[in-house]
């Protein structure tokens, strides 16, 4: 799912470019609809894949990649805050839904509370398929989808790099604290909710992240935010109490948030409005390496290791990178020590 909410950026983005994206937006939204409801009679696993895993990550992507282009145009003075408002969506449902879906499943069992789920989507996908509209008209920009010309220019080059290595190391926090608290001999009925507080404070560091990016910069925002989540990958294996699990749940929350928010703003700083949606597709294809190769292999080291420490000095020191490289990209593109980026 995490690699494939990104993946269908390089075809959404060039489909948002020429024009089109409300037929596939209201496609997509039949399918997340769909695969909810239809995870409920599922019995093995290659069915769950199938729903969970792969139509549903396809169907998420294929909505969210022309979003951003959308924001591209209508935003420009305020482009960082309507991303950090945008943002907050996804983390407004993962607090809610984890929740609502383990009080559900008690009270109605599993089939009907993916039904109720997907009713719930089909409520909120009806909004954005009415209002969601482009400001500009197509423009006709050479190049297929994946424009390699493109990465002629040096700090969009580095920028999708560290895009790519900081995905390897972002999302491993998210994928096992609960895990780890268990692990730690924290309740079980404790630690599931980990996951809900990380998506809480993570709504606070897209929204203030917003704030913060239009006043100073996305880059000059983003890569000490994002040493903060290093810092917290790094202690996060050492937590041992609920009150420790609980912190870290939450700085970490709040800093990666500010990432996710805004990590497509330099983008925007970096493109012709008219090609924005392919530029930040072929970010997007690229940062779904990393975010499809990095749990698995955090799983790997914690197999090997018998432990989350290694774990935490993997993933810490691949958002360590990401940083660096993106005060490089900085530089790169401002060609001085100050400045707004």
């Amino acid at each position: 799912q995490y690699a494939l909410i990104f993946l269908p950026g390089l075809v959404t983005g060039r489909m948002f470019d020429i024009g089109i994206f409300r037929i596939p937006s209201a496609v997509a939204s039949v399918i997340l609809v769909a695969t909810s409801i239809l995870t409920g009679q599922c019995t093995e696993y290659w069915q769950f894949l199938l729903c969970q895993g792969i139509a549903l990550g396809l169907a998420c992507g294929t909505l969210f990649g022309p979003s951003m282009g959308i924001l591209g145009h209508w935003f420009k003075k305020k482009r960082g805050l309507a991303l950090g408002i945008n943002a907050c969506g996804s983390s407004l449902g993962g607090t809610v839904i984890p929740i609502a879906t383990r009080r559900l499943l008690v009270e109605v069992g599993f089939p009907w509370t993916m039904r109720i789920l997907g009713f719930i989507m089909l409520f909120v996908l009806a909004f954005p398929n009415l209002l969601l509209a482009r400001r500009l008209p197509p423009k006709r920009i050479s190049g297929g989808m994946f424009h390699f010309a493109a990465f002629k220019s040096a700090p969009y080059s580095v920028y999708c790099i560290s895009s790519l290595i900081a995905f390897l190391g972002l999302y491993t926090v998210l994928t096992y604290i609960d895990i780890s608290a268990s692990a730690a001999g924290i309740d079980e009925d404790f630690s599931f909710y980990l996951v809900s507080i990380a998506n809480a404070a993570s709504g606070f560091g897209r929204l203030s992240s917003g704030i913060a990016c239009d006043k100073i910069g996305g880059i000059n925002f983003m890569a000490p935010m994002t040493l903060v989540a290093a810092a917290l990958t790094y202690a996060w294996p050492f937590a041992k109490t609920k009150a420790g699990f609980v912190v870290v749940a939450i700085i970490y929350g709040f800093a990666s948030g500010v990432y996710v928010s805004c990590f497509l703003m330099p983008i925007y700083e970096m493109s012709d409005v008219h090609d924005i949606g392919r530029r930040t597709g072929m970010i997007m294809t690229i940062g779904a390496v990393g975010a499809l190769l990095g749990p698995p292999i955090s799983g790997a080291i914690n197999a090997n290791t018998g432990g989350y420490t290694a774990v935490g000095y993997y993933a810490g020191s691949m958002i360590v990178v990401a940083s660096a490289l993106m005060v490089l990209t900085r530089q790169l593109y401002l060609k001085k020590i100050w400045g707004k980026f």
